[in-house]
């Protein structure tokens, strides 16, 4: 896959300068302190999602792996978190000073990340941005490492990353909106993918589910009818 490599420096350009700003705000300990760290988060975030997509399946590489243009919604979501973090910083500046609360946020950021990667670097070309609708001659099912310990590692570390963010941010209305949206995102998103996990790998796959939960509390995934019968 050819990939535009002016493409690609420009938008690491634009992360790093969204990490360095974040980085000297969240050093003053003034009243940008948390939007310093989001901009961190949200940068690092970014950026390690097509740096580990090079590193562990290069022959998916493009400049979505940086996945900023994941969709609308999402940021009109982001766009939306700014706009609550703002108004409550101007109205309400005292909100927004409860360091210690926002770097639980960094702490569920960092956690969710780590794991994301995790989830990466084990799977490595079994991993995908896109759910994979037909099964590659390469395509094996992982149950080792952070996959022994929940089915879909990678949402949850994104789940938890997500609201993370949120928390940094300060963000009551907002850390409430991104955990229901993001788990209904990401409830529709497993159901989905465990169809098409289930029909590549069959018993395998119904076996894995029996023994390894999502991840994701009140997330069962896909569990074909006849299965539940035979629980």
């Amino acid at each position: 896959m050819v990939i535009n490599l002016t493409s690609v420096a420009v938008r690491s350009a634009f992360l790093g300068s969204v990490f360095a700003t974040g980085l000297y705000f969240a050093i003053s300990h003034t009243s940008y302190h948390i939007f310093g760290l989001y901009a961190m988060a949200f940068s690092m975030f970014h950026f390690s999602e097509f740096l580990s997509v090079a590193l562990t399946n290069p022959k998916t590489l493009s400049v979505d792996s940086f996945i900023l243009n994941h969709s609308v919604q999402y940021w009109i979501a982001a766009i939306s978190s700014w706009v609550e973090a703002a108004i409550e910083n101007y109205f309400f500046p005292g909100m927004k000073s409860v360091f210690w609360l926002s770097h639980i946020g960094v702490v569920m950021c960092i956690v969710g990340e780590v794991l994301r990667k995790m989830a990466m670097f084990t799977a490595k070309t079994n991993f995908n941005h896109l759910v994979q609708t037909v099964k590659s001659p390469d395509h094996n099912l992982v149950t080792h490492g952070v996959y022994h310990l929940c089915r879909h590692p990678s949402y949850v570390g994104w789940f938890y990353w997500s609201v993370g963010t949120q928390i940094i941010l300060l963000n009551p209305i907002c850390v409430l909106i991104y955990t229901l949206v993001s788990w209904s995102f990401f409830r529709d998103r497993i159901f989905a993918e465990e169809m098409f996990l289930i029909s590549f790998f069959g018993t395998q796959y119904l076996d894995y589910q029996k023994r390894v939960g999502t991840g994701l509390p009140f997330i069962k995934g896909y569990i074909p009818e006849d299965a539940w019968r035979s629980h």
